[in-house]
């Protein structure tokens, strides 16, 4: 398959955020990312939705883009039951908004990246199937399967180090770790 020229893709991918009432008397609103929309316009947390307390709002519109040398992320999360958009969010520095959208991937491997430092809240949402395909297209036409290359071991001999002598530069031919000599008070 011929590999194309353009090395990445990008997309506006509209982020759609519902607030809920907390259940917790230290939680007052529980925020979630119930939704994209792709090739949806700019915004900035404009209320879609009323139902009651539950609010729901476009809250921002990051760039989705898809690198070529990221397919086996893409494929492994296309090869998933539901296939899925990872939206980071953390605290607005500026308190304007409640939630500040810092990223939009479609690669489960940076998502768990963002989620195993503890600061972000990473939200996976499920793929529109015309999103699954614009994926799905890109992942294809890049991808490049890689053969597995076994590593094979050296010949050295690691035996032959004595280990326990200190440091190579110092004269010593006993062991550093030795029990210190009882001294004679004179």
């Amino acid at each position: 398959m011929a590999q194309s020229a353009a090395t990445h893709i990008s997309m506006p991918l509209g982020v759609v955020v519902r607030k809920t009432p907390g259940v917790t008397r230290w939680a007052k609103w529980s925020w979630r990312v119930v939704a994209v929309m792709p090739g949806a316009p700019q915004a900035d947390w404009r209320e879609l939705r009323r139902d009651g307390e539950a609010v729901e709002y476009h809250a921002a519109t990051p760039e989705l883009t898809l690198w070529a040398a990221e397919t086996e992320a893409y494929l492994t999360n296309l090869a998933d039951g539901v296939p899925s958009i990872y939206v980071i969010m953390r605290d607005a520095p500026d308190g304007t908004t409640p939630l500040e959208v810092t990223l939009v991937t479609a690669s489960p491997f940076e998502g768990q990246d963002y989620a195993d430092t503890g600061d972000d809240l990473v939200e996976k949402v499920p793929m529109t199937d015309g999103l699954i395909a614009w994926v799905r297209d890109f992942a294809l036409a890049h991808h490049v399967e890689e053969d597995f290359v076994k590593r094979k071991r050296d010949r050295k001999r690691v035996d032959l180090v004595e280990d326990g002598k200190g440091d190579a530069r110092i004269r010593q031919d006993s062991d550093v770790f030795r029990a210190p000599r009882k001294r004679m008070l004179q």
